[in-house]
């Protein structure tokens, strides 16, 4: 473990001041019914353990996605449940026989590059082999033709993770093409839809036609519950029971059960700020675009674009001077691109004033 690199957060702010537009939070607050339920919730109530399965939760998403509590599980945010899928569904390399393709892939989690770069480390940590597959260089899918050609994909990897809209880019990936893709594999399959709430299409109903596949959800992202860290899988009873025989008791706190019962009750709140921050984010596609930057074209809460005039990492340090912290990756496949989460209205408008000041402060230099 001592090799292990492990997974690295966006910076938190330590001064005042700072617009904080590098970790993909919601800049707007929770529904004024979740911060209420909450507050009521500060009680007496803190000296008894949480129900341990969060059932009413788990009741009121199967009831929202038209499923039974047991195609439901809640965890500590939505990677503790990553995190419970590799140990129950990958074995260590070290307990099989490497040699042997068929029990190489029993220990085999794989993912697209650029990913969630939580993967890796997760593989890592369970001894697994990992098996990263590059994205086309437009960050679309393979199709299950293409990955076939190539000869990278493990068909038979006992783990596959998909971001779907894809983090990094913001990339979104057709239904139609993820259920290709878990249709051919035969290992347990997890599509990640942390992002989906700010997509125009969703994958949910995949795991009804697949039997391998599980679905994520979090309250993070969209929901503005990263503070409470409560996440989800949806999918068939057999995989959700596997995850619930190895979770770890009483693993949801019980304040933010109840910010995540109470947001299912407001979401007419939500989604109008999913449809707030989609404006936003189109426009400022539109007013960076016309400033130089390549944007990949996003169906989540944030933009990946290649800077004009400066290196992206001089960028990263050129805005943090200015007080806005965005998200630089040093690894290849984007080292060339910034990460900015879509803030607020007035966070964008201060982003592009002082976009165009560095511009106009280069173009002076020079």
């Amino acid at each position: 473990m001592r090799g292990l690199h492990a997974y690295v957060p966006g910076e938190q702010p330590k001064i005042k001041g700072l617009i904080k537009l590098n970790t993909n939070e919601n800049p707007y607050p929770p529904s004024p019914l979740v911060l209420q339920a909450v507050k009521d919730a500060v009680d007496g109530r803190l000296r008894l353990y949480p129900n341990p399965t969060a059932q009413a939760l788990r009741e009121r998403l199967a009831e929202l996605h038209g499923c039974g509590p047991e195609n439901v599980i809640v965890g500590n945010g939505s990677d503790e449940l990553l995190a419970l899928a590799t140990r129950a569904f990958a074995e260590p390399i070290a307990a099989v026989d490497a040699e042997r393709p068929a029990d190489a892939a029993r220990a085999t989690i794989q993912y697209f590059t650029p990913s969630y770069s939580l993967y890796p480390v997760l593989a890592e940590i369970h001894g697994a082999r990992k098996n990263a597959v590059p994205l086309r260089p437009d960050f679309t899918l393979p199709s299950v033709a293409e990955l076939r050609r190539g000869k990278l994909w493990n068909f038979r990897a006992a783990l596959t993770y998909v971001t779907t809209p894809n983090a990094p880019s913001g990339r979104a990936y057709a239904s139609a093409d993820l259920s290709a893709l878990c249709a051919a594999q035969r290992g347990v399959v997890i599509l990640d839809e942390a992002y989906v709430d700010f997509a125009r299409e969703h994958a949910l109903e995949l795991w009804r036609a697949h039997p391998n596949v599980l679905i994520a959800r979090t309250f993070s992202k969209a929901y503005s519950l990263c503070f409470q860290r409560v996440g989800y899988f949806v999918g068939h009873a057999e995989l959700i029971a596997a995850l619930d025989r190895i979770r770890d008791s009483y693993n949801v706190n019980g304040l933010g059960q109840i910010a995540a019962l109470a947001t299912l009750e407001d979401l007419t709140y939500y989604r109008r700020n999913f449809a707030r921050l989609i404006a936003t984010r189109e426009r400022l596609t539109r007013e960076l675009t016309g400033l130089g930057f390549a944007v990949v074209p996003s169906q989540t809460n944030f933009l990946l674009l290649r800077p004009p005039r400066f290196a992206a990492e001089e960028w990263l340090g050129r805005l943090r001077d200015r007080k806005i912290l965005v998200r630089w990756f040093s690894y290849p496949e984007v080292s060339e691109y910034l990460r900015i989460t879509i803030g607020s209205d007035e966070e964008a408008d201060t982003l592009l004033t002082t976009v165009r000041g560095i511009l106009r402060s280069g173009a002076d230099a020079a």
